[in-house]
């Protein structure tokens, strides 16, 4: 059953840039979800740095090193629908300015695997939009490696 916030979601009216990627992906719809929801840490995030549980309207936090620099990550799952949909806020300083951005992954199996849909949205600036719209696939790219070892999940 679908899990959806209570609380308001981010007004992106003012911040209209976004970006979207897919991908096929070579696990399971259930085991990308659980990357995205328990296993940060395996695939994204700085390991050890990860505080986040999956339950929506519960704030996460999280680190990520590029260049010998700390980049935190703040937000909240926002809706959740266990091997179908991942919806979170997004903020960072660099990366959004600290403005509440919005991440959707919505899974589809598909051709052995499943087909996985980013949309990144509610950026302040198109320069920003066009940066994750370059680092988006090279992430997916990682959590792809990450999870392609994963034990074949039974498809219900």
């Amino acid at each position: 059953m679908p899990e959806s916030s209570r609380l308001a979601r981010p007004d992106l009216s003012s911040r209209p840039w976004q970006m979207q990627t897919e991908r096929l992906m070579g696990a399971g719809p259930h085991t990308l979800f659980r990357a995205w929801t328990e296993q940060f840490g395996r695939w994204f995030a700085a390991p050890d740095t990860v505080l986040m549980v999956p339950k929506v309207d519960i704030p996460y936090f999280f680190e990520t090193h590029y260049k010998a620099e700390r980049h935190p990550h703040y937000g909240r799952f926002i809706a959740l629908e266990p091997g179908r949909l991942v919806e979170m806020t997004w903020v960072t300083g660099a990366g959004t300015q600290g403005a509440e951005t919005v991440v959707t992954v919505e899974l589809t199996a598909a051709e052995g695997g499943t087909r996985l849909h980013l949309t990144h949205a509610g950026f302040p600036s198109e320069i920003l939009q066009e940066r994750h719209a370059e680092a988006w696939p090279q992430v997916l790219d990682s959590l792809d490696r990450a999870t392609r070892g994963s034990v074949r999940e039974k498809r219900t």
